[in-house]
């Protein structure tokens, strides 16, 4: 995690920038700062396993005086002053999920720009819900729980997919959700990651079927990746999501009033079991540079 030094305030000397204080409060002043040593008088449980926390690094700025518990917590004088009074101090836990965003993204904005629009933040899971400061079982990114666990305790319908005979192996810890899915938000559906070119994510690994291609398949610009493949597992190899490869292909390349697909208009071949699938021939299927009916020319 990367934090912005504009949040930090040195404790006896002039803030380098506005402390972000808890909402609807004002910003505290630099005397109303006791610094962390303070904090470790009655919260050392947590402050002795802070050293490999990576907020700790805030500490080390501004001449190694820089904040960090008040950084999240807020000023903590007159929690101390108060004999340690739970209603002076801000407590994540006991915050609502748009108080405890607004804390984290005061520094992380950078980073997650978009989180109040992701489904996560329309949904009112803050950052807590998967994150814990403290207690993360993720030391990179203090994730809860590891990955896909931490998933699969609200997206509890995807999780049987992963067990079908044909599936991405993210229970076996070769993909991580978050390979796929930006949990922050991004601008596509389903908090869908882009490739390096703004193309569909499966390119990242799939990258064969990237092109560019002189002859495009359409429906994977047009319709997507999905059109054809389920993308988490299925009963079908390759994640097909039709059992008969023909099948697929007759979605688009039948006759009909509304047909709209171009050449092919339909089978040039019987479509009887003992004929092999259209992909025999058209192998190329997801483009191709030298036929514009995707034969294999190689």
């Amino acid at each position: 995690m990367i934090l912005t030094t504009g949040a930090l305030a040195v404790p006896g000397a002039k803030p380098a920038g506005k402390q972000a204080a808890a909402p609807g409060t004002t910003p505290a002043a630099a005397s109303d700062f006791v610094g962390s040593e303070t904090c470790s008088g009655c919260h050392e449980e947590v402050s002795t396993k802070f050293a490999a926390n990576p907020h700790t690094k805030m500490a080390q700025m501004h001449g190694k005086q820089g904040v960090t518990c008040e950084n999240c917590h807020g000023a903590g004088k007159a929690h101390v002053d108060g004999g340690g009074d739970v209603t002076k101090i801000f407590n994540p836990a006991k915050a609502s999920a748009k108080e405890v965003d607004a804390k984290c993204l005061s520094c992380h904005q950078g980073q997650h720009a978009n989180f109040e629009k992701s489904g996560h933040g329309e949904g009112n899971v803050s950052c807590v819900g998967c994150h814990s400061v403290h207690a993360g079982k993720d030391p990179e990114h203090l994730l809860k729980l590891a990955q896909p666990t931490l998933c699969f305790q609200c997206h509890s319908d995807v999780k049987p997919q992963f067990s079908m005979p044909f599936h991405h192996r993210v229970e076996e810890g070769a993909v991580n959700c978050s390979d796929c899915h930006n949990p922050h938000g991004t601008f596509k559906q389903k908090g869908l990651r882009a490739s390096a070119q703004q193309d569909a994510v499966c390119t990242k690994c799939h990258s064969e079927t990237a092109g560019p291609f002189v002859y495009e398949h359409a429906v994977v610009k047009t319709e997507g990746c999905t059109s054809c493949h389920f993308p988490h597992g299925g009963p079908n190899p390759r994640l097909l999501n039709r059992a008969n490869v023909n099948t697929i292909c007759l979605q688009c390349h039948s006759v009909s009033p509304s047909f709209t697909t171009g050449e092919p208009q339909g089978p040039a071949h019987n479509q009887a079991t003992q004929y092999q699938s259209c992909t025999m021939c058209h192998s190329d299927i997801h483009g191709s540079n030298v036929s514009p009916v995707f034969f294999n020319t190689h």
